[in-house]
């Protein structure tokens, strides 16, 4: 598992679609996420809300699927992909405010609020940078340096359009489900705070793609 995810570090080629993709874990990550998405969908504790979180997970697997055979990702990425959405149907099970993942961190850590929610944007953005950075240097040509820009921009760009999406969804269907899909726990600053954690983990990921890229250049110099 660390090696794949340390490959979603990789350069991708910028002039043909990347084809190092091991068929046989991707199969193997269809039908992790097969199963997990079965099991969530059993006696979920909201089914109206699930059904909503769920439209994510169904349109993500769809643009996969249209894109791979001009795009297909690095297996680093679509394990990160994965990972991000199992934890995403862990909270559309739950919701995100009653995940117990969240109330054992609560309690544990002596917070105030389930953070599971948190946890999720924040992994976003580390999990989801890595295909659009893939996107961005492959159909774009961004030169190094401004595609790791432009890959925090979209992710930034994307989280905020899913708050917008969020809260648009909470105006049209009745309040106590709008107040389970948002899950902000009281918070007013809920959106903004999930907008700038995801914002943050694609920046840790960009650090160390522009770590590894520093120290290839080293090796180099020092052959």
């Amino acid at each position: 598992m660390a090696i794949y995810l340390l490959s979603m570090t990789e350069e991708p080629n910028i002039t043909v679609p990347p084809s190092r993709v091991n068929h046989r874990v991707l199969r193997w990550l269809g039908v992790w996420l097969l199963a997990v998405w079965t099991a969530a969908a059993i006696e979920p504790s909201y089914r109206q809300d699930w059904l909503l979180e769920n439209i994510l997970v169904f349109l993500s697997v769809l643009i996969l699927l249209l894109i791979y055979s001009r795009l297909p990702f690095t297996t680093g990425t679509y394990v990160a992909l994965t990972v991000f959405m199992t934890l995403h149907l862990i909270g559309a099970h739950y919701t995100y405010s009653e995940t117990p993942i969240g109330d054992w961190l609560a309690a544990a850590f002596n917070w105030q609020r389930n953070h599971y929610d948190r946890i999720v944007h924040f992994s976003f953005g580390l999990l989801m940078a890595p295909a659009v950075r893939q996107i961005i240097r492959c159909n774009a040509n961004a030169a190094k340096g401004w595609d790791l820009v432009l890959t925090a921009v979209v992710i930034l760009g994307l989280s905020a359009l899913f708050e917008i999406i969020e809260a648009a969804t909470a105006m049209i269907v009745n309040p106590e489900l709008g107040m389970a899909y948002l899950g902000t726990q009281g918070d007013v600053w809920d959106s903004q705070k999930d907008s700038v954690l995801a914002l943050f983990g694609s920046v840790i990921f960009l650090i160390c793609v522009a770590l590894r890229r520093r120290q290839k250049t080293l090796d180099k110099f020092t052959q």
